[in-house]
């Protein structure tokens, strides 16, 4: 009896890492308002923590505050994210909508400024969410004893499942989201209505309420300068509408949709931004103006029972120990839910832009490699941090009001393109209030900077060190040819496919008759070679890949000409050299000369500009995609 041999051990573990696990889940669409719950497991879990930090922040004026804060979700982020659900139906969001209006360099740069900040957002929902869950579990009145006092290590211990989860495998829950959802939001809805009966049947507690704000503000006027200033340290309250853009692909839409126009996924897209942000407000002014009239100040401090959980102290405090604990667990299992949807969005938002910008490793298309990676970045946060969570709102709203400037930025652009003046200025208006916001988060609390800041030099360094190692890959996704150029083909193939690689000017010709006078002097050829010019126009250097369309056309009555256009010459004549022997059964023979200047200038055109030194560079393309000598084209050089 024998054994089939064991596979070394080196090769099982990459094979586990990389090869299995491949980003990409099939859908078939969801109603609307399951969706909703998808994204609101991270959009409703702020409950946990946001009127304890409304309340540090802005004190006896933390409903005033959080009422600025629901007006501005209302009438600036809500129209502005509903713009980018028809700009984006399939999910890119605001990124990528500012990646079509900026091109070259600048606008990868840009967009990977942005992925920085994204995965800031994403990094610290799942650090903050697992803090204040590690909060929920400390403050709880059955575990404060054996718990206390290890809020770190509960916190790792919370994103160490977490990455677990996504290493044995993950596909989005629907259900789960759902079933979570509803739970939570019925159990803040007893837990309100509770506290804010208890503020109806205590009469006093407005009036002393409205005493103290007058006593310590003076006037209205100044009470509502006070919350616009405090209003950035409560920008928590606004995260979850890049996602809700973000999971429109899970929304079904209509059965009359197509792929250029959803109609139907926008509509129900929009109406699942516009329920989830009223839904959001109702609890956000509710929460805020019960625990500042019912919790005493003190205890929303660092070290008090109330910080980073409000609502489950008013829980335990008016429903008792065992409606607290049922509470203190549905908080928990969202809040970690939250961090599961957030790793989710970094799975398939990273996958979404590097590759294509050549930006990324080969393993960044595989779950595994970046949930190790992203888990490792979380386990640092954390530990940096304390599992602080008054500690990482600084962070946490910096990243979500970098991507609402951005989206701000991007639909004032688009509807100024439109030409909707009165959209334009609307949107200008929020945009320029979410970049004071911004602005204002950053200099008090600078930590999201620094993270933003640490995660776009990572980016940047490791995604220009990949597209270096992967430079000289083919680079094309697709080539299509047009029938004229089918026809020169099959014309050739019959003979011998001589492909001459020609940089035209004017294509008048004088250009044609020298180049052909050239090839015949430097490779000896017949007085009257049988060629087809190839003609390679760079449009943007900074792709990486793309799909090639060759156009071929007969230009003075005699030379047949083929043009495409690409991010890299060199790299366009290969994937084309080589397609052509696939589809035709014949080698073809590929003509250069010889560019003039310094090998290290050349290089870097070739880099920056898909230019250069064209003949070595599609020759060494061709020898790295075709490993057997007999079937690589043939390179010539004059």
């Amino acid at each position: 009896m024998t054994t089939a041999p064991s596979r070394p051990l080196g090769r099982r573990a990459r094979e586990w890492l990389v090869t299995e696990g491949e980003v990409g889940h099939a859908d078939t669409g969801n109603s609307w308002w399951r969706v909703m719950c998808l994204t609101g497991v991270d959009y409703f879990s702020t409950l946990g923590y946001q009127p304890g930090i409304a309340a540090l922040a802005a004190g006896l004026l933390s409903p005033i505050a959080t009422l600025v804060l629901v007006a501005l979700t209302l009438f600036g982020a809500l129209p502005v994210y509903r713009r980018v659900a028809e700009e984006s139906p399939h999910g890119e969001g605001s990124i990528a909508m500012l990646e079509r209006l900026l091109s070259f360099w600048k606008g990868k740069l840009f967009v990977l400024a942005l992925l920085g900040f994204a995965l800031t957002d994403f990094i610290i929902t799942i650090t903050l969410s697992a803090a204040d869950a590690s909060a929920h579990l400390i403050e709880n009145p059955n575990l404060r004893p054996y718990l206390s006092g290890h809020q770190v290590v509960i916190t790792l211990v919370l994103v160490a499942l977490l990455g677990a989860v996504f290493l044995r495998g993950f596909t989005e829950a629907i259900g789960v989201a759902v079933a979570l959802v509803v739970t939570y939001l019925t159990l803040n809805t007893v837990v309100i209505l509770v506290a804010l009966g208890r503020v109806l049947s205590h009469p006093q507690l407005v009036p002393d309420w409205r005493h103290a704000l007058v006593a310590e503000h003076g006037n209205p006027l100044a009470m509502l300068a006070v919350a616009v200033l405090v209003f950035p340290k409560l920008a928590l309250g606004m995260s979850g509408f890049e996602t809700g853009v973000a999971v429109m692909p899970h929304v079904r839409g209509d059965s009359t949709d197509t792929e250029r126009r959803p109609s139907g996924r926008i509509r129900d897209t929009k109406r699942l931004l516009t329920t989830a942000a009223v839904v959001m407000s109702v609890f956000l002014v509710t929460s805020s103006f019960a625990t500042t009239l019912l919790i005493p100040a003190h205890e929303f401090e660092p070290g008090g029972h109330a910080n980073g959980r409000a609502l489950a102290y008013l829980a335990h405090e008016y429903l008792g120990n065992a409606f607290g604990t049922t509470y203190d667990a549905s908080t928990i299992a969202i809040l970690w839910f939250a961090g599961a949807s957030a790793m989710a969005g970094m799975l398939n938002l990273i996958p979404r832009y590097l590759p294509r910008y050549g930006m990324s490793p080969e393993w960044a298309g595989a779950v595994r490699p970046l949930v190790l990676i992203l888990t490792g970045a979380a386990f640092l946060i954390t530990w940096l941090f304390d599992a602080s969570v008054d500690g990482q709102g600084g962070a946490y709203a910096t990243g979500v009001l970098v991507l609402f400037t951005s989206a701000a930025t991007a639909v004032t652009l688009a509807a100024r393109r439109a030409g909707q003046r009165w959209r334009t200025i609307g949107f200008a208006v929020t945009t320029v209030v979410l970049a004071y916001t911004t602005a204002s988060n950053v200099v008090e609390r600078p930590d999201g900077v620094k993270i933003g800041g640490g995660f776009i030099a990572a980016i940047v360094v490791v995604s220009l060190a990949s597209r270096v190692k992967r430079v000289f890959e083919l680079r094309a996704r697709e080539i299509e040819f047009d029938a004229t150029s089918r026809v020169f083909l099959r014309d050739c193939a019959r003979r011998t496919i001589r492909l001459v690689a020609h940089k035209t000017e004017t294509r008048d010709v004088e250009e044609y008759v020298d180049k052909l006078r050239r090839l015949r002097r430097d490779h000896d050829l017949p007085s009257d070679p049988d060629v087809i010019f190839v003609e390679v126009t760079v449009v943007d250097p900074s792709d990486f890949e793309g799909r090639l369309h060759v156009h071929g056309e007969v230009l003075h009555q005699r030379y047949r000409v083929m043009s495409v256009s690409a991010p890299s010459v060199a790299n366009a004549l290969a994937a084309l050299a080589l397609r052509i022997r696939d589809d035709t059964g014949v080698n073809p023979h590929v003509y250069f000369e010889w560019t003039e200047g310094n090998p290290l200038q050349q290089l870097l055109r070739f880099l920056l500009f898909g230019s250069g030194e064209i003949a070595p560079v599609t020759r060494e393309v061709l020898r790295r995609a075709e490993p057997d000598p007999t079937r690589r084209p043939h390179v010539h050089v004059g």
